[in-house]
This record gives C-alpha cells, sequence and structure tokens, in this order.
C-alpha cells in the first residue's frame, strides 16, 4: 500500500477519557482540522473514518450535518470536496466484525 498525495490527520486531537470525545472537544480541535484541510488547495476529496470525523469534517466543509448523514460507504459533496465515510477502523470494530476488510477496501 502506497500513500500518494495523501495526508492523514484526525478530528479530536486528544485522547479523551474511553477513548470517547464529547462535543465540546470535538468543536475545539476543529480549530486545528479546518486549516489543516485549508492546507490543501488542490484538495479533492477526504474519507473520514467514523461518525466523529465524518460529522466534524462536514462542519469543517462548511456543511450542515442533517444534509450529509454518516453511513459505511457512503459519499457526499461538502464545500466542493468528495467525502467518502467508513466505520472507524478501531480494535473494536474490526474484532466484533462491525467492520470487515472486504467492506473497508468497498470504500475506495
Amino acid at each position: 500500500l502506497e500513500l500518494v498525495q495523501t495526508a492523514i490527520t484526525n478530528a479530536v486531537r486528544c485522547v479523551p477519557p474511553e477513548n470517547k470525545p464529547v462535543g465540546g472537544e470535538i468543536a475545539t480541535c476543529r480549530s486545528f482540522l479546518v486549516p489543516t484541510i485549508g492546507r490543501f488547495p488542490n484538495l479533492r476529496a477526504v474519507l473520514a473514518l467514523g461518525s466523529i470525523a465524518h460529522q466534524s469534517t462536514v462542519r469543517a466543509l462548511g456543511g450542515r450535518v442533517a444534509a450529509h448523514p454518516f453511513r459505511h460507504g457512503g459519499r457526499h459533496e461538502a464545500g466542493g470536496i468528495a467525502l467518502f465515510s467508513s466505520y472507524h477502523c478501531s480494535r473494536y470494530n474490526t474484532n466484533t466484525g462491525v467492520l470487515t476488510e472486504s467492506m473497508f477496501v468497498n470504500v475506495f
């Protein structure tokens, strides 16, 4: 696997208690996400891993979450960017079968 013209970043930059960020933490971290996205003038697509990343990216791109609901394998246009979404590839999701390798590959 080779990442070409790709960047990886987090929607939430800290590791909150129980790894479950609350709204205030997500909103605070968006102040980092917006300029990070802005650093890529030729950005055409974003892959969001999990509903928190999806919702925060929609907001960072100036969209309304209600108009761009999360679903695994979903594709939306937000702020002129193609937004693809997947379940987060956490150990919990992969160990319980919420996300399988083939499900993840199919997002691409």
